[in-house]
């Protein structure tokens, strides 16, 4: 197992300076930005796309680092009602793949989107209960006519383009938000359909990582490595559904973290070790996004603290049995 950060922290340097920056940490891989929302400082497909010569440029500033590319991440809305934004949307995330065709990188990063209430809406609607009927009828509605056909035909496309992994993050907002609605789509599209998984999106809403590891199993194929504080004083007044501002953090029910601010080192041994138990041996990709702590400070942090719990050699052949 790798460990690697998402490059788009330092979406403020051009890219051979967040290169040196990353390598000066000492990890292993990159993900970086390929638009939506977070953006191309780093990597403009529809650029890169026309210019083979700016590819190989490309390429060679990561591998002259001893840096790999981990995967391309376009996270986006690409079922929103409003037909702009799900165009752009849908764009970046064809060209992300035909780049990553180009590139020879297996994995693109996505959110799987989420529509309107009917043909005739504004702004996405994420349906989190089922009862008054409205809410069941508009969530078969969704399903049936916008978020299966989209992402069976995204994944003939990244079929047809050699891209093995279209990797949704689950994330509250989106209609797969959770290890069943990943797993419904990966049933409806293919198998091309997998998670990135962030732990710290599934703490605030009560899941237990591990277990959603194991239910996952082959699913997963990307993993980000960023936590979550429950605050058990706020939480337990007001639940953890709560649109607060990240900044609002003294009455927040929770707050992102750096790794092992939100749980501790047994969590996260075991959370590796349940990765490679379900067969996943690729990457840790460190997402920063702790309102407590520096860029600098919360990678310093992370990254001393998973490379004492990473799991970095081959699993060995055992000599006991």
């Amino acid at each position: 197992m790798k460990l690697g950060l998402f490059l788009v922290l330092f979406g403020d340097m051009p890219l051979e300076k967040a290169l040196d920056t990353a390598q000066s940490f000492g990890v292993d891989t990159v993900e970086i930005g390929t638009g939506n929302y977070p953006g191309t400082a780093h990597c403009n497909p529809e650029d890169l796309l026309k210019s083979s010569a700016k590819q190989k440029a490309f390429s060679h500033a990561i591998s002259s680092r001893g840096l790999e590319i981990s995967a391309l991440s376009c996270h986006g809305n690409p079922l929103h009602p409003d037909v702009t934004i799900a165009t752009a949307h849908r764009k970046a995330q064809r060209n992300t793949i035909l780049l990553a065709e180009q590139l020879g990188i297996e994995t693109i990063i996505s959110f799987s989107g989420c529509p309107g209430d009917s043909p005739n809406a504004k702004r996405p609607n994420w349906i989190t209960c089922p009862w008054p009927p409205d809410y069941s009828e508009t969530l078969d509605w969704q399903w049936k006519e916008e978020v299966i056909p989209f992402w069976r035909e995204e994944a003939q496309f990244a079929r047809d383009h050699s891209v093995k992994n279209l990797s949704l993050e689950m994330h509250p907002g989106f209609v797969v938000y959770n290890p069943e609605t990943l797993l419904r789509l990966r049933k409806e599209a293919g198998d091309e359909i997998s998670a990135n998984f962030d732990p710290s999106h599934l703490f605030w809403q009560g899941i237990n990582p591990i277990a959603a590891l194991k239910a996952l199993g082959k699913a997963v194929t990307h993993v980000h490595a960023k936590d979550t504080y429950i605050n058990p004083q706020n939480s337990s007044i007001n639940g953890t559904l709560d649109t607060k501002s990240y900044l609002d953090e003294p009455n927040r029910s929770w707050i992102f973290r750096t790794v092992g601010y939100g749980h501790n080192k047994g969590f996260w041994k075991e959370f590796v070790s349940t990765l490679r138990i379900i067969g996943y041996d690729h990457v840790l990709s460190i997402e920063h996004e702790d309102s407590l702590m520096s860029i600098q400070e919360g990678l310093k942090k992370a990254i001393s603290f998973l490379r004492d719990v990473i799991i970095s050699e081959p699993k060995p052949k055992v000599w006991w049995t």
